[in-house]
């Protein structure tokens, strides 16, 4: 097995780790950006919110356009799955990794996780995805004003974005899906004085339109109830495997404590987007990414040289 050194290692080609790339590649240092496909911006049928980018590009295009973005400076991207990292040691005492895929090992000054995080996912019968399932509520609430929504989950979570919807919509349902509510009597409370329907029984059914978007489901009760469109709200799983391999600090809801600049508790390891705490948005993440990517440049720089 081949082992190759680079300044930069980032872990995952979405958003926040293609954004810290670009940066750290443009800033002179040697960046490999190792990602295993897939991730949350992949699934965007559309993409939103990202200010000059049109709404008619879709996630795949998004991240062919970053990706090129890096190449053009040098960059390399890798498909690949990083199976093992750690820190290893130096003849100067510097810090330095090394991290592990099925067919190369990396050697890196710096790592950057950009690993994400993926959505719980209800059981079926459910809608494609971006044709009536939706994942992000900031992203996709404009396409559902004036239109029947459902939102599913038996958490504080469902129930509040069920309540934010009728900022949107009249015509909001919350989901249980037989399971036994686990909001708090506080948002009981909340939910009885909203015009949320919560709905107990389970799906049998799902009926689409030609176009492929959702137009209604069947309960197991027997009736049917239209929609355009709803979130599943049934918690995340956080992609730490490789930052608790390393010794990072994670917070209570599972994401990994960072700084302001991304900077972890473990020296030379950085995280950006959504596997740490904040809104998982494109911009957001980007800005993370932007902030991490400058913060390697300053740590590496050559400067100032000696002169002797």
């Amino acid at each position: 097995m081949t082992e190759t050194a680079y300044d930069v290692v980032v872990v995952g080609g979405g958003p926040a780790g293609l954004t810290t790339a670009l940066y750290t590649t443009r800033l002179g240092q040697d960046t490999a950006v190792v990602d295993r496909g897939g991730g949350r911006a992949a699934m965007m049928a559309d993409t939103h919110n990202v200010i000059g980018v049109t709404e008619e590009v879709s996630g795949v295009e998004f991240l062919e356009t970053a990706t090129e973005q890096v190449e053009s400076y040098g960059g390399d991207v890798v498909r690949a799955f990083v199976s093992d990292v750690e820190r290893i040691d130096t003849d100067d005492g510097s810090v330095a990794f090394r991290l592990e895929t099925d067919d190369e090992t990396y050697r890196t000054r710096r790592v950057v996780l950009a690993t994400g995080f993926s959505d719980a996912r209800p059981d079926p019968p459910l809608p494609p995805t971006g044709r009536g399932l939706h994942w992000c509520l900031h992203c996709d609430a404009y396409m559902f004003v004036d239109e029947p929504v459902f939102v599913m989950g038996t958490g504080d979570s469902a129930a509040y974005v069920a309540m934010i919807m009728l900022n949107f919509t009249d015509d909001v349902d919350l989901l249980t899906r037989g399971a036994q509510p686990e909001w708090s009597d506080e948002t009981a409370r909340l939910l009885e004085n909203h015009p949320v329907d919560v709905v107990h029984e389970d799906l049998e059914s799902v009926t689409r339109g030609d176009d492929g978007w959702l137009e209604s489901f069947t309960f197991t009760d027997g009736t049917t109830r239209e929609y355009r469109g709803g979130f599943p709200m049934c918690g995340s799983n956080y992609n730490t495997d490789l930052a608790e391999e390393l010794g990072c600090e994670l917070n209570d809801d599972g994401t990994i404590a960072v700084d302001d600049h991304g900077r972890t508790s473990v020296d030379g390891v950085y995280a950006v987007g959504d596997v740490t705490p904040g809104h998982n948005q494109i911009p957001v993440a980007m800005g993370q990414g932007a902030k991490a990517g400058i913060d390697i440049h300053m740590d590496l720089r050559a400067f100032p040289r000696s002169i002797a």
